[in-house]
């Protein structure tokens, strides 16, 4: 009898918490129907360039974003990072990354054309909001390393007007902008250059957002002295709970407070916890870095299996951060500098993703967390993107007035 009385309690206890789990979905579902939601930071114009047919149009296995998983996760806007990495620092290098830039803002484009029924560029959040009103989800563009800008500040206006809304002034290695995070040889200009600062400056008179992501301390503070906009930490999350260069520490995020921006967290597993020892995973990515850079320059085909190699790689061996860690991290800065400040900038396509949010299909997760620890409609609807909007207001309204 003992027996019946135990199974039938789990029996009523596992319908309760699958009822109560049901409800925290539809709760989480009407609040994206409600609000505008906006990942500021994805590298899936990589895939569009690389070769290998891919079609953000329809469902696909490989990769985090397309249109259709975007309409599963309830993500209205997705920011497609154009992403070249450093080469040479010549005017003959400047001029190829500058056309390869031109290209892949002619990819996006003839992407969004093909797919006209279900995504549209957006320029400002109200684009945003109509294309969702229109049942169609958004692109925003934005350009992960000021290098394509070679020396020649009138290519910020010039990517602006194409579409761009923010740059992120470095990538892992120091620029003629300004020092990187992660370049091994150490500082070059001990923040920004003389010619950053006429870059950040030349940003703010066109309306384009200053990214501080990968940039290093002394950059990031040199530039909250020369910005008279807010600026954009596109996907970074808290030192505090993840040592890491790439991450702000509390000191910074007090000063993005000072300046009004917004830092969006970042859902890459190595910058929302420390990574734990893998020698077996060390051991066979070393390998593959080995491999593929014995064979020179790669073909689109090439480019794709590559990425297949090291996606499978990381699939076995590394275990990734969960959707717990990663509203850890927005709960920090909430903590800190308040509701206002925060957002999410996923990283997806460039390493970005989670246990339990892989890809955009399941970005419901993370307000269904939010959801659970308390968070209100309106809060909620803040970190999806309230506050970047803010962020994006202020900036084109402050080219306006000069």
């Amino acid at each position: 009898m003992r027996t019946k009385y135990f199974l039938l309690l789990l029996c009523l206890i596992g319908v309760s918490c699958t009822t109560s789990e049901e409800k925290i979905s539809r709760k989480a579902e009407r609040m994206h129907d409600s609000f505008l939601s906006i990942d500021t930071h994805s590298d899936t114009p990589m895939r569009l360039t690389r070769g290998g047919g891919f079609d953000p149009g329809i469902r696909n296995d490989r990769g985090c974003v397309d249109f259709p998983r975007m309409k599963e996760g309830r993500l209205d806007a997705e920011f497609f990072a154009i992403f070249l990495g450093q080469g040479p620092r010549t005017p003959e290098a400047f001029e190829k990354v500058h056309m390869q830039t031109l290209a892949t803002f002619d990819s996006i484009y003839a992407t969004l054309a093909r797919n006209s029924s279900m995504a549209a560029i957006a320029l400002t959040p109200e684009d945003a909001q109509r294309n969702k009103e229109q049942g169609k989800v958004s692109v925003f563009i934005g350009i992960e390393n000021g290098y394509p800008l070679g020396n020649d500040l009138s290519r910020i206006k010039q990517y602006y007007d194409l579409g761009s809304r923010y740059i992120t002034l470095c990538h892992s290695s120091n620029n003629d902008i300004c020092d990187s995070s992660a370049d091994k040889t150490g500082p070059e200009h001990n923040g920004l250059s003389a010619f950053g600062e006429e870059v950040v400056r030349e940003m703010n008179c066109v309306g384009m957002m200053a990214d501080v992501s990968h940039i290093s301390d002394e950059s990031f503070y040199d530039v909250l002295a020369v910005s008279k906009a807010p600026v954009i930490a596109s996907h970074s999350s808290c030192r505090a709970l993840c040592e890491s260069p790439r991450n702000l520490d509390d000191d910074m995020l007090q000063a993005l407070k000072k300046n009004g921006g917004v830092i969006q967290i970042c859902i890459l597993s190595d910058y929302l916890r420390q990574p734990e020892p893998n020698p077996a995973y060390e051991e066979k990515a070393k390998a593959l870095r080995e491999k593929w850079s014995a064979m020179g320059e790669l073909t689109d085909e090439q480019q794709e299996q590559r990425w297949a190699e090291y996606s499978a790689l990381r699939q076995e061996y590394v275990r990734l951060a969960t959707v717990e860690d990663a509203v850890n991290h927005i709960e920090h800065v909430v903590d800190v500098i308040g509701i206002d400040y925060v957002g999410i900038g996923t990283d997806f396509d460039g390493g970005g993703g989670l246990q339990d949010c892989p890809d955009v299909s399941m970005m419901k997760n993370i307000t269904k967390e939010l959801i659970r620890r308390g968070y209100s409609r309106d809060e909620i609807a803040k970190i999806w993107g309230g506050n970047f909007s803010r962020v994006m207001r202020e900036a084109q309204s402050l080219a306006v007035s000069q």
